[in-house]
C-alpha cells in the first residue's frame, strides 16, 4: 500500500487537533518528541488505497526556534523525512495565519493549505475564494470545517494529488528590492552549479534572512569567499529600502505585505463594522474602484507640472554657466579645430544634456516618493482590472512604472513575473514607457513650442500617450504572438509609511549619478563623434570663396555669409552626407536630414538626441541676448507638425543601446531584439506619419 507522511503545521488555536480527530477511523498515538517534554501526536488512517501518517506538530506563530515548541516544529520540518506539509489556517483570522504560510513557502516542500473553521467564517459573513487563492499562491486549497466535518475528503484528495505531483511551483513574491537581491544571489549559486536539498532561490532567501544552518553549510564551501561581499551589499540594499537594520522585521513586513495582497484579492467580509486601521482608511480613498485611477492620474499630472515648472528655474543658470565655460576654455585654445572640438563638440554636447538634470532629479524624487510610501503597490492592485483588458495584469505595473525612470532596471524588475509569456509581453511594452533619458527631448520641444504655463500639461500628455500606445500594443501582441490564459497574481500591499529621506536621497543620487556618468563619458564621446562627422572633410575652396566675399561686404552681410558658409559646410560633411542619404526615408514624416541624424544618434542614448540637435542647429544661428537657447533655435528651424512627429518617434522607437542589451539578455536571445526593433520601428513610423498629417490639417 502507498504511504503518505504528512507534517501538520499551523499557528496555535487554528483547530489542528480537532481536524485530525474529525478524520474517521483515525488511530492516535501519543508520545513525546525526542529530548523534550513536548507532546507528540501521530495519527494513522487509510484513504483511497493510501496509508496516511499525520504528525501533529506543536503550534507556532512563526517559523522560528525561540520557544521549545517552535524549536520542535522548526527542527522537524528542516531535518525529518516527510512527504508534504498540511498547513491549517483559521478562516476567520486569515491574514495573521498566512504569516506562517508565507514562511513555509520558502522551504521547497510540498504544501496543502487547509482553511479551517469555514462554518464560523460563513456565520460571520466572510467569503473566501479558495480557487483564486490557490491560483495566486500555487498552493492547493481545501476549505474545511473540523466541527461540521465538511471538506475533509477534498483535503485528502488534494494531499494525494500533491504527493503524486513531481513538483509544486509556489508563487511567493517579495518587493522589488528584495527580489533583485534574491535573483542576484540565486544567479551566483546557479553559475557555480551549487546544489542542495532545497532550491537555490530558497537558499538565497535563507541567506538574506540570516538563517544560521544555511550560513554554516555555505561557510565551508569555497564559493563563500565571493558570496560574502554579495550578501553584505544585499543586506545594505534591503535595509535601506525598508529603513530598518533588523532583517527579521524586514521579512515580517514582506510576508505581511504579501498576505495583505492575498486578502484583498480573495476575502470579502459582509460585516463592515470592524474597526479599520489607518492604512485601510487611506486605501478606501486611494484605491477606490471609481476615484482611485483619477487620483493616480492627478498625482502624475502634478509630478510632471513640477518637473517642468520647477525644473526650468535653474536651466538658465546652467545654460549660462556652460556658455561662460565654453568662452573661457575657447579663449585659451589657439588651434581653431581643437577649439571647435572642445567648445562646440564636448562642452556644447555635454552641456545640452546636463541642462536637464533638474528635470530628471524632480522626476526621480516623485517616483521614489510614490514607491517609498507604499502607494505604487496600491496602484498596481488598482490597475489590475484595467490592465487585464489589454492582456497584462497589475503586477506588470511595477516594471512599467520603473520604465519612466530608466528602462534598464525596468527590464530587470520584470523578473518578478514568473510566467514566461507575461514576462516577455511586459518586456516588449516597457520601451513604450518614456524613460528619463527621453525627458530632455520632451522638455526641449515642449519649451520650444508651448508656454511655460502649458508645457507641464504637454509633458503629462506625452507620458500618458506613450503608456496608452504601449497598452494598445500589448493588446495586439496578446491577441497574436502571446496568446494564452491570464496568469493570476498577488501584489504586495505594504502598510503606508512616511517616506524615508535616506532612501529618497540614495535613489535619486544613484540614478542622477548614472545620468551624469553617461553625460561625462558616453555622451561626451558621442558628441565628439557627431562634431567630427559634422566638421570633416574640410572644403578649403568653399571656405576661400566665402572668405573673399566676407572681406568685401559690411558686418551685417558678413554675418549672414558666415552662417550660410556653416550651413553649406555642414551639408557637405560626413554627417551631412549620411543625413542626405537617409533623408528620403524620413521626408514623409516632415523631417529634414538633421532631425534624421539626431534620431540615429539616439539609438546609442536618447540624451544624445539633444546634444546632436545642439551641435547641428546651433551652427547656423548667431547667438546673442535675444536668442540664447536651443529651444529658440528649435522653434525657429523645425515646423510644428514635424516636431509633433519627431516626439512620437522619440516616444516609441528602440530604447538606447545599453537598455537593448539588457532587454536581449532578459528576454532570452538575440531574436527577441530583432522582434523589438521591428515592432518599435514600424509602430513609430506609422504613428509619426499619422501625427504629422493630422497636425498639418489642424494647424
Amino acid at each position: 500500500m502507498n504511504k503518505i507522511k504528512i507534517a501538520l503545521v499551523g499557528q496555535p488555536n487554528v483547530g489542528k487537533s480537532m481536524l485530525i480527530n474529525s478524520i474517521s477511523n483515525a488511530h492516535l498515538h501519543v508520545g513525546n518528541f525526542t529530548g523534550v517534554t513536548v507532546e507528540k501526536t501521530a495519527v494513522m488512517f487509510e484513504f483511497q488505497g493510501y496509508k496516511f501518517t499525520v504528525i501533529d506538530l506543536p503550534g507556532t506563530y512563526a517559523f522560528t526556534d525561540y520557544s521549545i515548541e517552535e524549536r520542535v516544529t522548526h527542527d522537524y520540518l528542516c531535518n525529518e523525512e516527510y512527504d508534504l506539509i498540511l498547513n491549517v489556517v483559521d478562516a476567520t483570522n486569515l491574514e495573521k495565519n498566512l504569516q506562517l504560510t508565507a514562511e513555509l513557502m520558502t522551504m521547497s516542500k510540498k504544501i496543502v493549505l487547509a482553511i479551517n473553521m469555514m462554518d464560523e467564517a460563513d456565520a460571520e459573513g466572510i467569503a473566501i475564494d479558495g480557487q483564486y487563492l490557490s491560483e495566486l499562491t500555487g498552493l492547493p486549497v481545501a476549505k474545511v470545517s473540523a466541527v461540521a466535518r465538511t471538506g475533509l475528503e477534498e483535503m485528502l484528495y488534494l494531499a494525494i494529488k500533491t504527493h503524486k505531483a513531481s513538483q509544486q511551483e509556489l508563487k511567493l513574491i517579495f518587493s522589488e528590492a528584495l527580489e533583485e537581491e534574491i535573483t542576484t544571489i540565486k544567479a551566483y549559486l546557479d553559475r557555480h552549479k551549487f546544489k542542495a536539498s532545497i532550491s537555490n532561490r530558497n537558499i538565497a532567501i535563507n541567506l538574506l534572512q540570516k538563517e544560521k544552518k544555511t550560513y554554516r553549510t555555505l561557510h565551508d564551501n569555497p564559493i563563500w569567499i565571493e558570496l560574502q561581499p554579495l550578501l553584505v551589499e544585499a543586506d545594505k540594499h534591503v535595509s535601506l529600502h525598508h529603513n530598518s537594520d533588523d532583517i527579521k522585521e524586514v521579512f515580517a513586513e514582506e510576508y505581511l505585505a504579501f498576505n495583505r495582497g492575498i486578502i484583498a484579492e480573495t476575502v470579502k467580509a459582509e460585516n463592515t463594522e470592524i474597526k479599520l486601521s489607518m492604512t485601510e482608511k487611506i486605501d478606501r480613498i486611494l484605491i477606490h474602484p471609481v476615484f482611485g485611477i483619477p487620483i493616480f492620474l492627478f498625482f502624475m499630472w502634478g509630478l510632471f507640472q513640477l518637473t517642468f515648472e520647477v525644473g526650468s528655474i535653474p536651466m538658465e543658470w546652467i545654460d549660462g554657466f556652460f556658455s561662460w565655460f565654453g568662452e573661457l576654455i575657447g579663449s585659451s585654445i589657439s588651434n581653431a579645430d581643437v577649439r571647435s572640438l572642445v567648445v562646440d563638440g564636448i562642452i556644447s554636447g555635454v552641456g545640452a544634456v546636463v541642462l536637464f538634470i533638474p528635470n530628471i532629479v524632480i522626476l526621480f524624487i516623485g517616483i521614489a516618493l510614490l514607491e517609498s510610501t507604499g502607494y505604487m503597490s496600491r496602484v498596481a492592485f488598482l490597475l489590475d482590472g484595467f490592465f487585464h483588458k489589454f492582456g497584462l495584469h497589475g503586477q506588470s505595473f511595477i516594471p512599467l512604472v520603473t520604465g519612466f525612470g530608466c528602462s534598464i532596471p525596468a527590464y530587470m524588475s520584470a523578473r518578478v513575473l514568473k510566467n514566461d509569456r507575461d514576462r516577455l509581453l511586459t518586456l516588449f511594452i516597457i520601451g513604450f514607457m518614456s524613460c528619463g533619458a527621453r525627458l530632455p527631448v520632451y522638455v526641449l520641444f515642449a519649451g520650444a513650442f508651448f508656454s511655460e504655463h502649458h508645457a507641464g500639461n504637454i509633458l503629462f500628455a506625452i507620458y500618458i500617450g506613450g503608456a496608452l500606445i504601449g497598452l494598445a500594443a500589448a493588446k495586439v501582441l496578446r491577441m497574436t504572438a502571446f496568446k494564452g490564459l491570464d496568469e493570476p497574481f498577488v501584489m504586495e500591499m505594504p502598510k503606508y509609511r512616511l517616506p524615508a529621506l535616506k532612501l529618497i536621497w540614495h535613489t535619486v543620487k544613484t540614478k542622477t549619478w548614472m545620468y551624469l556618468k553617461k553625460a561625462g563619458t558616453f555622451i561626451a564621446a558621442a558628441s565628439m563623434l557627431v562634431w567630427f562627422l559634422s566638421n570633416y572633410p574640410h572644403n578649403a575652396a568653399l571656405e576661400a570663396s566665402y572668405a573673399s566675399q566676407i572681406e568685401s561686404v559690411g558686418e551685417e552681410k558678413a554675418s549672414v555669409l558666415r552662417n550660410t558658409l556653416k550651413v553649406e559646410l555642414l551639408e557637405q560633411s560626413y554627417l551631412g552626407r549620411i543625413g542626405k542619404f537617409i533623408e528620403p526615408v524620413f521626408t514623409p514624416l516632415g523631417f529634414d536630414w538633421k532631425m534624421a541624424v539626431a534620431l540615429q544618434a539616439g539609438l546609442a542614448a536618447k540624451e544624445v538626441v539633444v546634444s546632436t540637435l545642439g551641435v547641428l542647429y546651433a551652427l547656423g544661428d548667431k547667438v546673442d541676448a535675444e536668442n540664447s537657447g536651443l529651444m529658440k533655435v528649435i522653434s525657429k528651424n523645425i515646423p510644428f507638425p514635424s516636431a509633433v512627429a519627431f516626439i512620437v518617434v522619440i516616444m516609441i522607437y528602440l530604447p538606447c543601446l545599453a537598455a537593448s542589451v539588457v532587454f536581449t539578455k532578459e528576454a532570452g536571445g538575440i531574436k527577441y531584439f530583432f522582434y523589438l526593433f521591428a515592432l518599435t520601428t514600424i509602430v513609430a513610423y506609422v504613428l509619426a506619419f499619422v501625427a504629422y498629417r493630422l497636425t498639418l490639417l489642424i494647424v
